[in-house]
């Protein structure tokens, strides 16, 4: 073909290696806008959407194999089985996070933690909503209900409060609605506070 239309066959791969480069300097470019995380299907389809008309397969060999580039997966909640609640308590914040006094109103939750190597640990933290300040922080390898009384008992033996003053505020999750925390809380003095399931 290239005897019939009487080019050169060292100009016609000169230009397919001048658009080779050109397409790993957009990829390189696009990816570096993007911080890293899309893999090379959504790739392409941002590219064509700028008007490179790149096939899939050109890109996962430009990104994977001669950049040595992959997508940020990110791992997904480890499964877990909701136990049966021991006892609901109302809303008494009511969306309601302001207060103009230090220890009077708190929230708590835990959040994953994933590592590098897999794992994940669960971190309990307790916020004062006077400044909105982390009162007490926890983190480790279970989440259960002992890691949240183990946390409040060290942060409300820490503060000195007066009985009765303290609204704690939570999630319907069942490290909340179990009877050890409950019956803890109860003997701390402590009124508890849950929004609804799937509500903040």
């Amino acid at each position: 073909m290239l005897r019939r239309l009487r080019i050169c066959p060292n100009a016609y791969y000169n230009y397919r290696k001048a658009d080779y480069y050109a397409q790993k300097t957009a990829v390189q470019e696009k990816i570096a806008r993007h911080n890293g995380v899309d893999g090379y299907r959504s790739m392409t389809v941002y590219l064509k959407r700028e008007g490179y008309a790149y096939i899939t397969t050109a890109i996962h060999k430009y990104m994977n194999t001669e950049m040595g580039l992959h997508s940020m997966v990110c791992p997904k909640k480890p499964r877990t089985k909701p136990g049966k609640p021991h006892k609901i308590f109302e809303n008494r914040l009511e969306q309601d996070f302001h207060e103009d006094k230090p220890n009077q109103k708190w929230c708590t939750d835990f959040t994953y933690l994933f590592l590098k190597n897999g794992e994940v640990r669960y971190n309990c933290t307790i916020i004062d909503l006077h400044g909105h300040s982390v009162s007490a922080s926890i983190t480790d390898q279970h989440i259960t209900s002992g890691l949240a009384i183990h946390r409040l008992k060290k942060v409300l033996d820490s503060q000195h409060l007066s009985k009765g003053g303290l609204i704690l505020h939570s999630d319907q999750g069942s490290q909340y609605t179990s009877k050890a925390f409950i019956e803890f809380c109860g003997s701390a003095h402590v009124t508890q506070s849950m929004s609804k399931a799937g509500h903040p």
